[in-house]
């Protein structure tokens, strides 16, 4: 198992088959997938398609979501990352989109902003791209939140596959957890 990225609290790393498990518990809860498609997996044969997926991206544009694993207790609390997407979304094509998603037993911990901002710089720095953009519903708050508080700047809301949300993006040059 290749370390990625290490925080105080978290070890950042490739999406395993060993994480089928705890990447269930986390997409079979419906509060988890609120906003996002509201349509939470229902056995472990999608979660193990996800990662068959997940691997396929990594090895096609060298990164992908990656398994956020807490250091104490050795558990895959989720998944953070960087997607390369070269599909045109909102008018944008080839382009590195931050996400992140946990399981509800974590939420509020501060993981999200924690792994966001390792991911950040390792964007930045190693992937030397000048912008990072993100997505949210428009009534998930808290993501929000995350985001404004590393730095993202609110562009508009556009309709995606006929739901509203909401567009971020993050300049390299703005970056205020640079290393």
């Amino acid at each position: 198992m290749h370390i990625l990225i290490e925080t105080e609290r978290l070890i950042l790393r490739e999406v395993e088959y060993i994480d089928e498990n705890d990447l269930f518990e986390m997409d079979a809860d419906p509060a988890v997938h609120l906003y996002i498609e509201n349509n939470p997996v229902k056995s472990i044969d999608e979660i193990t398609k996800v990662i068959k997926q997940l691997k396929e991206q990594y090895i096609k544009n060298g990164i992908a979501r990656w398994a956020v694993v807490d250091k104490t207790t050795n558990e895959c609390v989720g998944w953070s990352g960087l997607k390369y997407s070269n599909q045109t979304i909102n008018n944008y094509t080839n382009f590195y989109d931050l996400g992140y998603r946990f399981k509800r037993k974590h939420w509020g911990k501060g993981f999200a902003t924690e792994s966001s901002i390792a991911i950040l710089n390792y964007g930045f720095e190693k992937l030397n791209t000048e912008k990072i953009f993100a997505i949210t519903d428009p009534k998930n708050i808290n993501s929000k939140k995350v985001l404004t508080k590393l730095g993202f700047e609110f562009m508009e809301t556009f309709d995606y596959h006929g739901d509203p949300t909401d567009w971020f993006e993050l300049k390299k040059s703005t970056w205020k957890y640079k290393k």
